[in-house]
């Protein structure tokens, strides 16, 4: 059975083993280095007290000097200063100093002082050829022999300390070089044995990084890499695999989205990031006339629009168009054909944008209907504005002929009918100003506006009814905001509208705030109250003429509409926010 060792045993043993003979050659290294101090500072310790022991006894030798030569000496102090020389002598020999000629001077200075003793006179044969002269001289020169060997001592032990240093040097480079050689042949060990496989096994995941599944795979000396590579090929066999299940979903996927692409009623262009026509529906090849060699050429130009240039640079950086466009009107096989058209990004979910979608609808029989109702509504508005004003004006002085008590039935009829009449007078208003707004007969009288003055304005009209029915009305206004360009006149009925509704809608106790603030280039004013709120399917159709939503119902169901044109006429735009139960906001964003 063959022995096999896994792969981090072996990088861990080879790693090992360099480290393990460095430490050594350092160990080796310290010690050799430790030792070789502590012998320098015991051999230094010895010779500088062999020194210091030598200038002392210069010392004392020469005040023996100076006590021989007094013509009077002092027998006592020279006998002293013999026993400290006797002493320091003694000291220096037991403390090895017969390697530093230590054992020389004693003989020399045994033999001074026995010419000393047989000297009757010292003072006067001190001269260099008298026997106590050259005693003395045989003593000094010992002395200087003594301090020559222990600094010979040093010099001798510098060399040695050098040489060894220098021995520990190679050593520990030849030790170095081992580590370094052993480094180099378990670093190519490791490349070749491990590098290569786990290189080839990165270029066979960068071949099935480009979709090429059939990648040849290395066979290596490991354990672990030959399961890793066994476990790769399982892999990329599960994704080709994988890859043929996901192009036949793709597929049957794009030929679901293409039968439902073809089979809805309104025209679709898929439009690429750069603006380019990718896609576009057989409905659309009928609104437009057009056929597949339209795809690929920009939308403008396909078009012919030049200004959805900047509507659709808009939509592919993520954001929508301010206002409803206008229909497009085009001339197809000699028939003009108004179609309607909504720009909508289309983005991944991490957040770029892959594009957009144009949808068109064919609106030429509904705007045809929408101008004959238009036109429709605005003579019998005429028509019956005439009648109506004569009866009112008859009804008038037909209440000041007839006098009826108060608390009879006849006088609650005549108002009842005094009512009813005004009613239907401002029903007509309301019809002629929506049809002027909607056929584009009115006008604005813009002018500069003051949006503080005007909110106080409004609150002032609706203060007294709010107090009425005891509800708070405030206005709160982020300050500072910008003057507009705006119809006075025309702001206030729409603000008078929308207090009128959020009075009738919110119950006694309730709260109403008018706010303004200004937003990029826009100033949003809403009026927010705490009533009943609108279901969300209805707020889809609040702004459309004749609805009308809420428990709470009256009128026609033309005040929201004209305030939505009114708006849109401004160049604004009109919205509303309400959950049922926590009350409702509408705002209008108007230009600065």
């Amino acid at each position: 059975m063959k022995w096999s060792m896994k792969l981090r045993t072996r990088l861990f043993l080879s790693i090992s083993a360099l480290i393990t003979v460095a430490l050594l050659g350092l160990l080796l290294g310290l010690v050799s280095v430790l030792q070789m101090s502590s012998m320098q500072q015991s051999l230094l310790k010895d010779t500088s007290h062999v020194l210091e022991l030598g200038v002392k006894l210069r010392q004392n030798l020469g005040e023996q000097l100076t006590q021989i030569l007094d013509e009077s000496p002092n027998r006592e102090s020279l006998a002293d200063l013999q026993g400290q020389f006797q002493a320091l002598l003694d000291q220096g020999l037991a403390q090895g100093g017969e390697r530093t000629g230590l054992g020389q001077v004693s003989s020399s200075y045994l033999g001074f002082l026995q010419a000393y003793r047989e000297s009757a006179s010292p003072s006067r044969q001190m001269g260099l050829e008298q026997p106590l002269g050259i005693a003395f001289d045989q003593v000094r020169r010992s002395l200087i022999a003594s301090s020559t060997r222990a600094l010979d001592e040093i010099n001798r032990n510098e060399e040695r300390n050098h040489d060894q240093a220098f021995l520990v040097s190679a050593i520990l480079g030849l030790i170095g070089l081992v580590v370094l050689i052993l480094g180099f042949i378990t670093a190519h060990s490791i490349a070749r044995r491990f590098g290569l496989p786990i290189e080839a096994l990165a270029r066979a995941a960068d071949q099935v990084g480009r979709g090429d599944f059939n990648v040849p795979l290395p066979v290596a000396q490991a354990n672990e890499l030959n399961q890793l590579t066994r476990r790769f090929g399982l892999m990329a066999d599960a994704l080709r695999k994988h890859q043929a299940t996901n192009i036949d979903e793709v597929m049957a996927g794009q030929q679901r989205l293409q039968a439902v692409l073809d089979s809805i009623d309104d025209g679709l262009l898929i439009i690429d990031p750069q603006g380019c026509l990718a896609h576009l529906n057989p409905v659309a090849q009928r609104q437009l006339g057009w056929d597949s060699s339209r795809i690929g050429m920009p939308l403008e130009q396909a078009l012919q629009r030049p200004e959805l240039e900047q509507q659709l640079r808009q939509v592919l950086r993520g954001g929508s168009l301010d206002r409803p466009p206008d229909d497009l009107s085009l001339e197809i096989d000699e028939e003009t054909r108004l179609l309607s058209y909504s720009l909508t990004p289309v983005s991944h979910p991490q957040g770029p944008i892959l594009g957009a979608v144009m949808v068109l609808r064919d609106v030429t029989e509904q705007r045809a209907f929408e101008r004959v109702r238009s036109e429709f509504v605005l003579r019998a508005s005429h028509e019956l504005r005439t009648p109506i004003t004569g009866m009112h004006m008859a009804f008038g002085l037909f209440r000041e002929r007839i006098k009826f008590p108060a608390d009879t039935r006849e006088y609650d009829l005549l108002d009842t009918i005094g009512e009813e009449m005004q009613r239907l007078t401002q029903l007509i208003n309301d019809l002629l100003n929506f049809s002027r707004y909607q056929s584009g007969l009115q006008k604005l009288d813009v002018a500069p506006c003051d949006i503080e003055a005007l909110l106080a304005r409004t609150h002032q009209r609706f203060e007294a009814s709010a107090h009425e029915k005891q509800i708070e009305l405030v206005v709160e206004m982020e300050l500072p905001l910008p003057r507009i360009q705006a119809d006075v006149s025309q702001l206030d009925r729409v603000l008078d509208n929308l207090l009128h509704n959020a009075i009738r809608h919110t119950p006694s106790g309730g709260r109403i705030r008018l706010h303004a603030r200004r937003h990029a280039e826009r100033v949003i004013i809403s009026v927010e109250d705490s009533g009943e709120g609108i279901a969300y399917g209805q707020q889809g159709r609040i702004f459309e003429p004749f609805v009308q939503v809420g428990r709470k119902k009256g009128g026609a169901g033309l005040g929201l509409a004209l305030c939505k044109e009114i708006v849109q006429l401004h160049g604004g735009r009109m919205g509303v926010f309400s959950r049922p139960g926590q009350g409702t906001q509408f705002y209008m964003a108007l230009p600065v």
